[in-house]
């Protein structure tokens, strides 16, 4: 049987691997990232770990489905450096940024729920029937909007429409003889969404990935079954920054003791 970790005074690499189900490899390589205090070495050079090993490995496992890798190993490189202010800051910027993500997906909710379905009478050419698009272009009833009609629809102007076009969050096709902005269902969905969340105070390049999501899942209907998992993901990174914060705060009253 291994050693306890708990009531060992100097323990292997495998003694702290085994209680995680880590390889010993992994230990030796969060000990040379900082994420583990440098250990202390037997005349032979073999690595001696201490309870406090065990703290800071437990510490940094419960860190990194919260705050991710690249964080949870700069948060526990700045407490074994003696930065606990800058730890303190990294962790606060993790909260930051689940509190962002929250405002987010309650933005999307909002726009979705804000959002009326298209009139089945919107055309190309003026939003009531079949008619003519810019220059008299003649257009198909019931299949796309003109830059035009579609900013007077939502009352804004179509310059609006073209600077989201420029930030990529729209991408109109081109008629081919005339060279106007042609806006498919699709661009329709997505000017609808924007214009909401900018309705809402977000920023262009908050929203871009918004829409990237939208395109992704095939439009809203997916993207409005899918907010639910995306909700549940959110709070499972609540709990987990809140249980990474309880280790991180066990392993400095270790350091404290130690």
């Amino acid at each position: 049987m291994g050693r306890n970790p708990q009531s060992s005074g100097r323990l292997r690499p495998v003694d702290l691997a085994r209680e995680h189900g880590l390889s010993t490899q992994a230990v030796r390589n969060y000990e040379e990232a900082g994420a583990l205090p440098p250990a202390a070495r037997t005349p032979s050079g073999y690595r001696a770990y201490t309870a406090l090993h065990v703290a800071a490995l437990r510490a940094f496992l419960a860190l990194l489905p919260g705050h991710g890798h690249r964080t949870a190993t700069a948060i526990m490189r700045a407490v074994n450096e003696g930065g606990a202010e800058e730890a303190f800051r990294l962790v606060d910027e993790s909260h930051a940024l689940l509190l962002d993500d929250r405002r987010t997906l309650r933005a999307v909710e909002n726009a979705l729920r804000d959002l009326e379905p298209p009139t089945a009478t919107a055309t190309t050419g003026t939003g009531t029937g079949s008619g003519t698009g810019p220059g008299g272009t003649p257009v198909v009833p019931g299949t796309a909007l003109f830059i035009g009609p579609l900013a007077e629809q939502l009352g804004i102007r179509p310059a609006t429409l073209r600077s989201w076009e420029r930030a990529g969050l729209v991408r109109p096709r081109r008629d081919p003889l005339t060279g106007y902005r042609v806006y498919d269902e699709a661009d329709v969905r997505d000017v609808r969404l924007i214009h909401q969340l900018r309705r809402g105070g977000h920023l262009l390049e908050q929203i871009a990935p918004l829409i990237s999501q939208v395109r992704a899942a095939g439009g809203l209907a997916p993207l409005e079954a899918a907010l639910g998992d995306w909700r549940d993901r959110l709070s499972a990174r609540g709990r987990s920054l809140l249980a990474g914060a309880a280790a991180l705060d066990a392993y400095l009253h270790e350091r404290e003791r130690d």
